[in-house]
């Protein structure tokens, strides 16, 4: 999940109104010191989100300061589904703080902690389209605290995009529902980004290492599954651009 390119964005799309310009990036990096470049605290002002479940006022959206990523599980071909509690969320770029494989047993396996301080999960690592090992995501988060009201709303609202031509809202619920307001999941996924988490198949220790993996199979092409590893359960993720969320 280290390079890409991204096109130029904007989000006077569907519901959104204002624009977040990213310029082509030759590096994912390139691209988060861009993002970091708008000033925290912008909003995104929806035109038409219908809101979720509720009668309260059009939401609005605030940018983050840098790109994040979501892992996502679903049909590609569907715009709606369930299963959102099982997505997760990079809050930074994992590829530049990741481990490369060839580098695994002198940089990760002795002491389970990356150069980049991170820890390592033997049992339960993730893997990148270059052959990074990079550090476990977060739970994605699917309810909203309210500042105003003190409320716990059982939903959340992301700004996604696949960087070609949709980026829309995305509403997932406490759940475990999720809904795009515009398009499909494959439109919202970054093709180039590939990746997929790693288990032991025979629910042992030490029999999923990423020193069983065939480094000959990186770099992944654009859209293609992740490779298999020996004594390893694969599971592929789509990966999403998340521009910012619901304030």
């Amino acid at each position: 999940m280290y390079y890409f390119r991204l096109k130029y964005i904007s989000l006077v799309v569907g519901c959104l109104r204002g624009a977040l310009s990213l310029q082509h990036q030759h590096t994912r990096r390139d691209a988060l010191d861009v993002a970091s470049s708008f000033a925290a605290g912008t909003l995104l002002f929806p035109e038409s989100c219908p809101a979720a479940e509720d009668t309260r006022e059009p939401p609005k959206f605030r940018r983050y300061p840098q790109i994040r990523f979501i892992a996502a599980l679903g049909d590609p071909a569907s715009g709606e589904g369930s299963g959102s509690e099982q997505w997760s969320q990079w809050k930074d770029d994992p590829g530049p703080r990741g481990v490369y494989l060839r580098n695994y047993e002198s940089k990760l396996a002795k002491t389970g902690i990356s150069p980049a301080g991170w820890s390592f999960d033997k049992d339960d690592w993730w893997l990148e389209e270059h052959g990074l090992i990079m550090s476990n995501p977060e739970p994605l988060l699917r309810k909203r605290f309210v500042k105003e009201t003190k409320e716990i709303l059982p939903y959340k609202r992301y700004v996604v995009t696949g960087d070609r031509e949709v980026t829309t809202v995305l509403t997932v619920w406490e759940d475990g529902r999720w809904k795009l307001q515009k398009g499909s999941l494959y439109d919202v996924t970054h093709l180039p980004c590939r990746s997929a988490r790693y288990t032991p198949v025979e629910k042992r220790t030490g029999t999923c290492t990423p020193s069983m993996a065939d480094r000959k199979m990186f770099p992944v092409r654009p859209g293609a599954d992740m490779p298999p590893v020996s004594g390893c359960a694969k599971q592929d993720y789509a990966v999403l651009f998340v521009l910012g969320e619901e304030i």
